[in-house]
C-alpha cells in the first residue's frame, strides 16, 4: 500500500498530534486513523483522526515521522492516495487525492470507484 501525506499535510499533522500529546488527550502511541467508509452523495467517504486503539488486524505505517494506521477494509481504497492540507478561499483542511476514484461528490468529501 502506498500513502502519501504533503510536506504542508505533514506539517499540520505533527502540530495537531502535539497540542493533543501535551493538553494529556492522546499518548505518544497514537497514530493517525485512515478509514473509507460507506456513505456520501458518492458512495464512499474519506474519514480521518487520531487513535490509540490499533489492532494487529491494522496495517501501521511510518510516514515522515506520522504513524498511520488503516485498517484492512479500508486499505483496498487508499491505495495510492495523496493526503494534502489546503488554507485557500474555498476552505482550510485536509484533502484526499485519489487516483483510483472513478468520480467524486461536488464537494469533494466523498467518492465512487
Amino acid at each position: 500500500m502506498d500513502i502519501t501525506l504533503t510536506e504542508v499535510a505533514t506539517t499540520q499533522l505533527k502540530t495537531l498530534l502535539t497540542k493533543e500529546v501535551e493538553a494529556n488527550n492522546l499518548s505518544e502511541e497514537a497514530g493517525l486513523r485512515l478509514m473509507v467508509v460507506g456513505g456520501g452523495c458518492s458512495g464512499f467517504t474519506y474519514k480521518m483522526g487520531f487513535d490509540e486503539n490499533i489492532s494487529e488486524q491494522d496495517k501501521v505505517m511510518d510516514i515522515d515521522g506520522i504513524k498511520l494506521v488503516i485498517d484492512e477494509k479500508s486499505g483496498l481504497y487508499l491505495d495510492a492516495v495523496e493526503v494534502d492540507f489546503q488554507d485557500n478561499l474555498m476552505g482550510k483542511g485536509f484533502v484526499f487525492n485519489n487516483p483510483n476514484a472513478s468520480g467524486t461528490c461536488g464537494c469533494g468529501s466523498s467518492f465512487s470507484i
